[in-house]
């Protein structure tokens, strides 16, 4: 099984499924190909029919798209927990991933995922503004709801999905909402996390488009 990423410090889309296949154990075979100066790669169209990544390759069958990639692995690995076992707790998680899949456009489009930038905040738009407010109440309910450390209590596709707003948040000193803080917490305390950040630290390339 093989996986395609792009940049460690930039690609918030690859870092979902890499850290959800960390996090539940399933071996997997890393390519990066880091991304040019417009933010994607020409060499993308190698291995992906969308120019994009990440994409998961598993013997004949290619996959693209992240939360495709994250359901692919629950059915293929259905005894990892990618998901809740809980049917209703699954359908909320599911729903919960599909809302970050879809949403959230101007806080990704303002504040783009940076493992190296500095702590500081930026001017932000009224949308940015709703997001975060948004993903405090989300984030909250489910804290509350099934008790954390993650959206679910154990870690799963979910939090996978969400793993890069963690850093945005962090990173433009969005939110000093309780449940930030602590879920924020928990996700850069996982082994998986430090893994990812601490290979994107190590990065020397340079993305102006991604560079907010």
């Amino acid at each position: 099984m093989r996986l395609h990423i792009g940049n460690k410090n930039y690609s918030s889309w690859s870092f979902r499924p890499w850290i959800a296949m960390k996090a539940k154990g399933v071996a997997f075979e890393e390519v990066l190909t880091p991304f040019d100066d417009e933010g994607g790669n020409p060499k993308f169209r190698e291995f992906s029919p969308t120019g994009k990544v990440p994409t998961l390759v598993d013997g004949d069958l290619t996959v693209w798209e992240s939360l495709a990639i994250l359901e692919y692995l629950a059915e293929r690995f259905p005894d990892a927990g990618f998901w809740p076992a809980d049917r209703a707790a699954r359908a909320h998680a599911r729903a919960v991933a599909n809302e970050m899949h879809g949403g959230f456009s101007a806080l990704r489009s303002a504040c783009p995922m940076n493992m190296r930038r500095d702590i500081r905040p930026i001017a932000v738009s009224d949308g940015v503004r709703k997001d975060v407010a948004r993903i405090e109440t989300l984030w909250a309910d489910c804290l509350k709801t099934y008790g954390g450390p993650f959206l679910f209590a154990d870690f799963s596709n979910a939090d996978a999905m969400f793993a890069p707003v963690v850093n945005r948040l962090e990173k433009y000193a969005l939110s000093d909402h309780p449940a930030v803080i602590a879920y924020s917490e928990a996700m850069k305390s996982h082994p998986a996390w430090i893994e990812w950040r601490d290979a994107a630290l190590a990065e020397s390339w340079i993305v102006p488009a991604d560079e907010a």
